[in-house]
């Protein structure tokens, strides 16, 4: 199988997320026919047997770079690698309402600061792994706004003084709540979505529809 994944033919490549999204997303691809047991075991093995398709496991940020390249013919991943990633040469083909989460502003219960600096200096400044979605977002609100990047542990950036407040995706609310933060603007709702590389998508046109339309049908 390995051999194969360098050459063209053969069973579709997709590029499946691990992480949050996977247990949702093997469930939909179980619901068609895809065997999905062994991804689902233990192995620390990054590609899989899928039957109809060979399933190449990776994190959800690097689906779309593996999907544009060709290396994967379909890939899944969340709404905001997306957007974040919105310069990336692929097809969008399907909400697969899956995952569901918002990305939203967030800051410290009670802290006026945010609307003050706004007020006073004319700019806040906002902590985000999502400095795309974080700076659309603002320019298209007439805000000004200093994006401070941050890859890790982003709750801690208002309580220490770093940034007046973040800009994250939520999924159930917990972790802002468990540090003292709270939801002030919601910006955009992000699911689960298939992509396809556009060559794929023209020479195997079939095949990927078919997908599609099955995806769509155990979606619901």
């Amino acid at each position: 199988m390995l051999d194969s994944l360098k050459t063209p033919g053969g069973p579709l490549k997709m590029a499946v997320p691990r992480g949050a999204l996977l247990d949702e997303i093997l469930d939909l691809l179980d619901a068609i026919g895809v065997e999905t047991d062994e991804v689902r075991g233990d192995s620390r093995s990054l590609v899989f047997d899928g039957g109809e398709l060979i399933l190449v496991t990776m994190r959800p940020y690097d689906v779309p770079t593996y999907v544009e390249a060709g290396a994967a013919d379909v890939g899944i991943t969340g709404k905001d690698v997306l957007l974040e990633q919105a310069d990336r040469k692929i097809y969008e083909l399907l909400d697969l309402k899956a995952g569901f989460c918002r990305m939203v502003l967030a800051a410290q219960k009670g802290d006026e600061g945010p609307a003050e600096h706004q007020r006073r200096l004319g700019m806040m400044r906002i902590a985000t792994k999502y400095p795309r979605i974080a700076e659309q977002y603002f320019e298209e609100n007439g805000q000004q706004v200093e994006v401070v990047e941050v890859k890790g542990s982003i709750e801690l950036a208002p309580l220490v003084g770093l940034a007046d407040g973040i800009v994250d995706l939520v999924a159930t609310g917990r972790t802002l709540e468990e540090n003292d933060l709270e939801v002030r603007e919601e910006i955009v709702e992000c699911t689960a979505r298939l992509v396809a590389n556009q060559v794929s998508w023209k020479l195997r046109a079939d095949e990927i529809d078919s997908l599609t339309h099955r995806l769509r049908e155990a979606a619901g």
